[in-house]
C-alpha cells in the first residue's frame, strides 16, 4: 500500500473526499493509489499532501508501507 492511501484512511477520508479537498478528480486519486500513475506531477503530490496535512515531503506519499505500520 502507498503511504498516500494509509494517510487517507487514517484521516477518515474516502478517495472522493480527499479529491475534493485537494481540488482533484477522484479518479486521479485512485489512479495514483493503484499505481496507474507511477510518477504523479509534483503539484498533484503537493495538493494531496496539503489536503492530508502531511508533514513530510510530498514525494514520500508514494512510498510503499504496510497498512499496520505506525511511524
Amino acid at each position: 500500500m502507498l503511504r498516500l492511501e494509509r494517510e487517507r484512511v487514517r484521516a477518515g477520508l474516502s478517495r472522493s473526499a480527499l479529491a475534493r479537498l485537494a481540488l482533484m478528480h477522484s479518479a486521479t486519486v485512485g489512479q495514483i493509489e493503484n499505481g496507474y500513475i507511477g510518477r504523479p506531477y509534483p503539484v498533484q503530490l503537493a495538493k494531496l499532501a496539503s489536503a492530508l496535512m502531511f508533514e513530510g515531503e510530498p514525494a514520500d506519499l508514494l512510498d510503499q508501507v504496510r497498512a499496520d505500520d505506525d511511524e
